[in-house]
């Protein structure tokens, strides 16, 4: 009779074997399927994407994330689209949105439009959201400007609103211009049409022709956008401006003229204070004149050329001169009196 042995050589119960067997081979399959997403595999097979067990496992080395590159993939092959993996996962490692680029070639390859993967990855590594771009290109979006105010000839204020309609243009989105450039330049457009208007109300009569002029300029040269039209939403009359000029410009005149004056008046009385000046000082040669005049008639006197006699007759002339101008000096108090009755 043979005894079978109970153990193993490492030890291990021979009974226990299997279990320890299927415990292993159940860890290293749970190893497995988290290392390796087999679920995510199955659905890209499934979906007839072509993506290998393999590229996934090199995707879990590389610490991309398998289902940011598998399901959009996914997308574009249900889309009927053929990209790469490899171009997908190399665009994710740049940096750039893969679900997004993946949304605007579908929607560019559904409205026809031209747009290879090369362009949408640059636009969107750029910084620009290309599923808005293509979307833009399909339905066009309204920027409505803030008020743009404009002086016609005659000096009157145009206010206007402009409502402007552009579409992408997927060609220059990389480098081009954005909404701020647009607006900047249909304002400018605004203000050069009504200040070549001769009156306002030629702005009010024809407000197609600003829309027609600005939008014949090319404005959208060198933006990332085309412009298809212009419209006026609204025009206001505002101040007159010209009124407003000649007012303060005649103010100012008037200052100028007021300032002028003064200065005339300032000069003239300067003037008849030099002039007083002068009175004075010839009068006080006149009084040092006449002081002179004792001395030189006491100096005549001692030297003998003037007599006594000569001297008294002088006195009287002076005295009769003196009685004549007072007795002229009443005569014309009295006649300036008025005549009581």
């Amino acid at each position: 009779m043979t005894i079978l042995a109970t153990t193993t050589d490492f030890g291990i119960p021979v009974t226990m074997t299997p279990i320890a067997i299927g415990i292993a081979v159940i860890i290293a399959l749970i190893i497995f399927l988290r290392f390796v997403p087999v679920g995510l595999w199955i659905s890209a097979v499934s979906s007839g994407a072509k993506v290998g067990i393999f590229s996934l496992i090199g995707m879990r080395l590389r610490r991309v994330a398998p289902y940011k590159i598998v399901l959009p993939l996914i997308k574009l092959t249900k889309a009927g689209i053929p990209i790469p993996v490899s171009q997908l996962e190399a665009h994710f490692l740049a940096g750039g949105r893969v679900d997004a680029l993946v949304n605007a070639l579908i929607a560019a390859h559904r409205a026809k439009l031209e747009l290879p993967f090369e362009r949408a990855a640059a636009i969107d590594l750029a910084g620009r959201d290309v599923f808005e771009a293509v979307r833009m290109s399909v339905n066009p979006k309204v920027i409505e400007t803030p008020v743009v105010s404009g002086v016609a000839m005659n000096g009157v204020e145009v206010k206007a609103i402009a409502r402007v309609t552009v579409r992408t243009n997927i060609e220059r989105l990389i480098g081009g211009a954005g909404e701020a450039t647009i607006l900047a330049r249909v304002g400018e457009g605004i203000v050069t049409t009504v200040g070549s208007a001769e009156t306002h109300r030629e702005v009010q009569e024809n407000p197609d022709k600003i829309s027609k002029t600005v939008l014949a300029k090319g404005l959208d040269a060198g933006t990332a956008y085309e412009i298809l039209s212009i419209d006026i939403a609204d025009i206001d009359i505002g101040r007159n401006i010209g009124a407003s000029l000649q007012i303060d410009q005649a103010e100012a005149d008037k200052k100028v003229a007021e300032a002028k004056a003064e200065e005339r008046r300032s000069l003239a009385v300067a003037e008849e204070q030099e002039m007083r000046a002068k009175v004075q000082e010839m009068r006080a040669k006149v009084v040092a004149a006449e002081a002179e005049v004792p001395l030189a008639l006491a100096e005549a006197l001692r030297k003998g050329h003037m007599g006594f006699m000569d001297y008294v007759k002088m006195q009287n002339t002076q005295a009769d001169t003196k009685m004549k101008e007072n007795f002229g000096t009443a005569q014309v108090e009295v006649s300036a009196t008025p005549v009581r009755k």
